[in-house]
């Protein structure tokens, strides 16, 4: 069986540079090509510069041309460039591996149509121990369901673009489904001034922004003389690429349908 020929788009940046790392170190995945947005400086370049590892691979702009004879497409991009991209997979059949946050509903939903043609492993966070803390959180939810006060604290580096970060949002979803709730509905994203007393059917988020922080999350649930707290901390990048390349490996055997991390790992 021959190795997985990965593309990965935005390998100029911080995930890109983690993910070209991960590839050039596996034994069964292959770097087929790797994409940055048009009028990057590093177009034309070789891909493993971003790392100090030449490799052969030039990173180009067309994402038609880089899909040709590729298995996977790896993208930690921005919303509209990945809905771009997962357009041209499916027109080629290539399936993809999304770790994109910051989507909007109709975004969403226009993943599952292509969902329907190809393969689509979409996550807001690759990591094994933060889809490891979904489910524990789910089990907490279950146990904690009254009398216990929900908020999750995130906090990330300085260039995130979006808040809160789609893993909070991700843990939100977890805890709201299994207690019968509509995240919608029920979500509290910034308190200020005379608030009045806090709705115990609410579920707050309180978002950070500094330096170099990977990404932090805790989960806390507040009861009466007793505080339960549930928490992931990435020290670096690797650990995303690392679950996005477990995902990729899932997907090669995995054809059309919508999957997420949870599939990946068998926590289902």
């Amino acid at each position: 069986m021959g190795k997985i020929k990965i593309v990965i788009a935005g390998a100029s940046g911080r995930m890109g540079k983690a993910l070209l790392e991960g590839v050039m170190q596996s034994d069964d995945l292959q770097l087929h090509a790797a994409l940055d947005h048009k009028g990057s400086e590093f177009i034309g370049r070789d891909a493993g510069e971003m790392i100090g590892k030449a490799c052969g691979v030039i990173i180009g702009a067309d994402v038609a041309v880089a899909l040709k004879g590729a298995d996977i497409l790896i993208d930690f991009t921005r919303p509209e460039g990945t809905l771009e991209h997962i357009a041209i997979c499916q027109k080629l059949g290539v399936n993809i591996v999304v770790g994109t946050t910051g989507f909007n509903a109709q975004q969403k939903a226009q993943l599952g149509a292509a969902a329907q043609h190809i393969g689509v492993m979409f996550a807001p966070n690759m990591s094994v121990g933060v889809n490891l803390t979904f489910k524990l959180l789910e089990m907490a939810a279950k146990v904690l369901s009254h009398g216990y006060d929900i908020e999750i604290v995130e906090a990330h580096h300085r260039h995130k673009v979006d808040a809160p970060s789609g893993t909070a949002l991700g843990m939100g979803e977890v805890i709201a489904k299994t207690l019968g709730r509509d995240l919608e509905k029920c979500a509290v994203y910034g308190r200020e001034g005379i608030t009045g007393e806090r709705d115990p059917s609410t579920i707050g988020f309180a978002t950070v922004r500094g330096g170099d922080i990977v990404g932090d999350h805790t989960v806390m649930f507040a009861g009466v003389g007793e505080r339960i707290e549930i928490t992931h901390k990435a020290s670096s990048r690797a650990t995303f690429a690392l679950g996005a390349l477990r995902a990729a490996r899932f997907l090669k055997s995995n054809k059309v349908g919508m999957y997420d991390m949870q599939d990946v790992l068998g926590l289902k």
